[in-house]
């Protein structure tokens, strides 16, 4: 644990003081009286503090940070001397404060322009959007002592963490108390002395011991009336055929959009270069909407420019270069999966290949000519802990090649595929079902990490996870943030990383079904009206806070992941023969390969 912030000196009143925001007069020392009262009210300390008081404050900032290698602060942030942090992990974003005598610890991430007033309690995994505000004296408690044991006094038993997520413009009033497992939407307001105990919904006021809601901020819109509950999901079985439907009638000119007739290649956004992934997205977005290849150019010139894409001697695949020729080579052996481009070729232009009923020319050399020794210290090589996601990035690569190298019986080197699997097995925490650590912010790497090595190995292979429902708990404590899963601000990958492990995981187990389905309910619900006519999905759903945003653009990427997400989601909540599709692709659901791990 990290020692606290030494507690700042107490200075006497001043003579006279507007309790307002206008100035203080005073014949106290200036700056003295300046460092107790933005203390107290550190709103207006970089617009009313000199510059001796500014300098001291940052000089604070520089020695904390250099101090705690997890703390972070954005610009013209403020933290008092007079509170005491004893965080973990502490993330500021920009004109972010915390004010005298606050107590905060564990892992607290806060957004921009949010505050922590005086004497006001935040522990534990706490999570902010922007704009959230905290009166005085006010508890936000993101922990909680367990009474299992009853013969252990409580003190004693372990500490159990869920976690509190809090969304963006949020006002909570003083002398609010919240617990851990609560979420709190966008846009709502806790009313002063109200105990949180459950949810509250986005745009909500509530108030009162337990809260309960009294009135609406903003009032729910019309598709709050839409969310199905698991018992009533044939109202979202229409609008899960109704939207099929549209995008199937839609879908050439969807293709038309993405196809540049002067290059004779696919982008994956009117005007953007070529690139590798927008071929095999275009394959793949044809192949669900209409069931066959890409109309713009013949299947045979697709194909033939997708197999001419491998190296021969790595049998990895280079990016395009802007006249439309492979570029470098790969490196040899497994160093060459470092590049990233390589890496994922692997998953979308061999699947692109299947899908058009053809494969590889040559073997993932890469990886059949590696022994198990090398493989297992490419492995410890890999970012568990920092970067998650970037490790599963690499698994997911691995485990691919495999899949194409045994399709062909090229089993590679003895004994490399069983250390694949036992390196997985032995790395899996049974606490989480994961493997790797968080990056020391949230769940996310984690999560987006475990789905992609998961995918290309035990989902791709047809092997049962090894803790399915340490992984739904993980999961779904992820899936309550809303900073990433609130309506506005769900991106493809985010979404599909969370749907397909709990899909995947609801094979082998019915643990927590209910809350499962209701989640994917929800995420449906939201990603039927991401849809843009006529130009298909964006990476990040639409927002009217974010149209400038490259990432709302509809693009091939997009579009391939949301229809691949959508059926999942389906599927989960068991509509998915309404929309007359199923991924053949990189997201299919089918395991590709049986039986891998099997005596020679």
């Amino acid at each position: 644990m990290i020692r606290g912030i030494k507690t700042g000196r107490r200075i006497g009143p001043p003579t006279s003081v507007d309790v307002g925001l206008s100035s203080v007069t005073t014949d106290v020392d200036a700056a003295a009286l300046d460092q107790s009262y933005f203390d107290f009210s550190p709103w207006g300390f970089w617009s009313r503090a000199d510059d001796r008081a500014r300098d001291r404050q940052l000089d604070h900032q520089r020695r904390l940070t250099a101090a705690h290698p997890d703390w972070q602060f954005g610009e013209r942030c403020f933290v008092s001397e007079a509170a005491a942090v004893q965080n973990d992990v502490l993330r500021l974003g920009d004109r972010s404060y915390i004010a005298g005598h606050a107590y905060l610890s564990g892992e607290v991430i806060m957004g921009r322009d949010c505050t922590i007033n005086t004497f006001t309690v935040v522990r534990g995994k706490i999570t902010m959007g922007d704009a959230v505000r905290i009166g005085a004296h006010t508890s936000i408690l993101g922990f909680n002592h367990t009474m299992s044991d009853p013969d252990t006094e409580v003190f004693r038993q372990p500490i159990s963490t869920v976690g509190v997520n809090i969304g963006s413009d949020v006002w909570i009033g003083s002398q609010v108390v919240i617990v851990d497992g609560v979420t709190i939407g966008d846009k709502a307001m806790i009313a002063a002395g109200a105990v949180v105990v459950k949810d509250v919904p986005a745009g909500a006021v509530v108030g009162g011991n337990p809260a309960r809601l009294l009135r609406w901020r903003v009032p729910p819109v019309e598709e709050a009336n839409e969310q199905p509950t698991p018992t009533a999901s044939g109202d979202l079985a229409g609008r899960v055929k109704a939207f099929a439907e549209r995008a199937r009638s839609e879908a050439a000119a969807v293709l038309d959009r993405y196809w540049d007739g002067d290059s004779g290649w696919f982008t994956d956004k009117p005007g953007g270069p070529i690139k590798v992934r927008p071929q095999c997205d275009a394959i793949e977005v044809a192949d669900l909407l209409t069931g066959a290849a890409p109309s713009q150019l013949p299947a045979a010139d697709q194909l033939d420019r997708l197999r001419r894409l491998q190296d021969p001697d790595s049998g990895l695949l280079p990016e395009i270069e802007p006249d439309g020729r492979p570029g470098p080579a790969p490196r040899s052996g497994l160093v060459g999966l470092w590049d990233r481009d390589s890496a994922y070729h692997i998953l979308a232009v061999g699947y692109a290949l299947d899908v058009l009923g053809s494969g590889f020319e040559h073997p993932v050399r890469a990886v059949a000519d590696a022994e198990p020794a090398e493989l297992l210290e490419f492995l410890d090589s890999l970012p568990w802990q920092e970067k998650a996601w970037s490790a599963g990035h690499y698994i997911d690569a691995l485990g691919t090649a495999l899949r194409w190298n045994l399709t062909r019986d090229e089993r590679g080197r003895p004994g490399t595929v069983e250390a694949l699997w036992g390196a997985l097995a032995l790395r899996v925490d049974p606490r989480t079902g994961m493997w790797g650590g968080r990056d020391g912010e949230d769940l996310l790497q984690v999560v987006n990490g475990f789905y992609r090595a998961s995918r290309g190995t035990y989902a791709q292979f047809g092997l049962p996870l090894p803790h399915p429902e340490r992984v739904i708990d993980t999961v779904l404590t992820h899936a309550r943030v809303q900073r990433y899963f609130a309506r506005d601000r769900q991106n493809a990958c985010n979404v599909l990383d969370v749907i397909h492990p709990l899909w995947l995981a609801g094979r082998q187990t019915d643990y927590r079904r209910e809350d499962v389905v209701a989640l994917a309910s929800s995420l449906l619900s939201d990603a039927l009206g991401h849809w843009t006519p006529e130009q298909g999905f964006g990476f990040q759903a639409p927002s009217p806070a974010a149209a400038s945003a490259p990432a709302t653009v509809p693009g091939l990427q997009g579009t391939e992941m949301w229809l691949s997400i959508i059926w999942l989601l389906s599927d989960t909540v068991g509509v998915a023969g309404e929309l007359g599709y199923k991924p053949r692709g990189v997201h299919r659901p089918e395991p590709a390969v049986s039986g891998v791990v099997r005596p020679r």
